[in-house]
């Protein structure tokens, strides 16, 4: 069996090892992290026999292969070179993969008015790929300013508001920068298309803002699955059954989507978070006990002496970076669900199931919030909707937190589950 792998300068929080071998190629697949100097002499080595090209090379290594795919030659980028013959043949999988991607997202183009924010390789593939689609005019947005048929993002908000499919090809928002939005979806009244090509967060800013205005969109992690799939192929000659990019895309996804739990204070979200940690084998974080860490002081003692507006604060700031991760579940605080921000940080890569108990059996110890029955009354109707708003699936717990924990347990690995269970 060749080598394969994927080259770029920094990946460390590549998914494309662990996708290539679901999708079941069986060949050997790993990463190599090359400067600028180093990617001509890689590549002239000819030691390998098929790779992958990510940012920033996907336009650095088109002059050095032999010859290239009619969607490489047109877009001016390259994300897999293929060796036949000694030869170096650059192809453009992340056509196809922008393709599936609005498919899956039922996404269309055809007479469409199209924004692609950015300017690079990643931009240039959604340009060809929406003009094959036959959208009806597609603008490119650079923050670089206006120029050789490029706009800016001034002129797009004054004068292309009316755009029906904006297709993310920047990296804001993208894993460090978690939270960034590159536009303010709320100025485009008439979209009705949001394709983002980040992968990492899964949820990212712009994607939770098409999904609050009821727009159709989709992430990147469809798109690296469905370009893997296509270099595969490549590499091996062998089609991949559409089907096993589906089942590469929820495989990925389980392993690495977070469980929120919300609900009121006191209602057992600790107890049921830490056993259904140790059911799905991931780390537990407990969002006030984490913030009582990081500030040396309970969120008590803060509300107390700086008032519940400065520890609504701390709490988000906490959320945000706990959000970035992946592989956790997460046990928020029962007024966490009172910011938006927080709670776009903590479902950016992650499902919320709520922890419902009766009034009457809540813990209220050491919680200034909730500490008589009329207080807890005035917090559960103000909150009652919003729970309901973040929450996939409810879990009563009465009287068994280990049935309760079990029960969200199968709910997040099976999404088929009931949407509320009573223990």
């Amino acid at each position: 069996m060749g080598e394969f792998g994927l080259i770029g300068r920094k990946l460390g929080h590549s998914f494309s090892p662990e996708v290539h071998a679901l999708l079941g190629g069986g060949y050997p697949y790993r990463l190599i992290e090359l400067e600028p100097e180093a990617v001509a002499p890689f590549l002239e080595s000819r030691s390998f026999d098929g790779l992958n090209v990510t940012i920033p090379y996907k336009r650095t290594v088109l002059p050095l292969c032999d010859a290239l795919s009619d969607e490489a030659r047109r877009i001016g980028s390259v994300n897999t070179i293929v060796r036949q013959n000694g030869r170096l043949i650059g192809y453009n999988t992340d056509y196809y993969g922008f393709c599936r991607m609005a498919e899956t997202a039922g996404v269309a183009f055809a007479g469409k008015r199209v924004l692609v924010l950015g300017s690079g390789g990643a931009a240039a593939t959604a340009v060809t790929a929406a003009r094959d689609l036959g959208a009806a005019a597609v603008w490119t947005v650079s923050r670089h300013g206006a120029c050789d048929g490029v706009i800016d993002y001034p002129t797009a908000y004054r004068e292309h508001a009316d755009a029906d499919v904006i297709v993310n090809a920047t990296p804001v928002g993208m894993y460090p920068d978690n939270g960034a939005s590159p536009v303010e979806l709320s100025r485009f009244p008439a979209c009705t298309g949001v394709l983002d090509m980040i992968f990492n967060p899964f949820r990212t800013a712009l994607l939770q803002q098409a999904e609050r205005q009821g727009v159709p969109h989709a992430g990147g992690l469809v798109m690296l699955v469905a370009q893997a799939a296509q270099a595969a192929a490549l590499f091996t000659g062998a089609p991949v059954d559409p089907a096993r990019e589906a089942q590469a895309v929820r495989a990925v996804t389980r392993a690495r989507e977070n469980l929120i739990l919300i609900g009121m204070p006191g209602s057992g979200k600790t107890t049921i978070g830490r056993l259904a940690a140790r059911k799905l084998d991931r780390s537990f974080v407990d969002l006030d006990a984490e913030i009582a860490r990081r500030f040396g002081r309970t969120p008590a003692e803060i509300i107390g002496t700086d008032g519940e507006a400065a520890f609504r604060r701390l709490e988000t700031q906490t959320a945000a970076d706990i959000g970035r991760g992946f592989g956790q579940v997460i046990a928020a605080g029962g007024g966490t669900v009172l910011r938006q921000d927080a709670m776009d940080a903590l479902l950016q890569n992650g499902r919320a199931a709520r922890v419902d108990r009766p009034l009457d059996r809540l813990a209220t110890d050491g919680r200034p919030l909730s500490m008589d029955g009329a207080a807890l009354e005035r917090l559960l109707a103000a909150r009652e909707p919003l729970y309901r708003r973040y929450a996939s699936f409810t879990v009563q717990n009465d009287s068994a937190p280990a049935r309760a924990a079990q029960a969200v347990c199968r709910w997040f690995t099976d999404t088929e589950e009931e949407e509320t269970c009573v223990f």
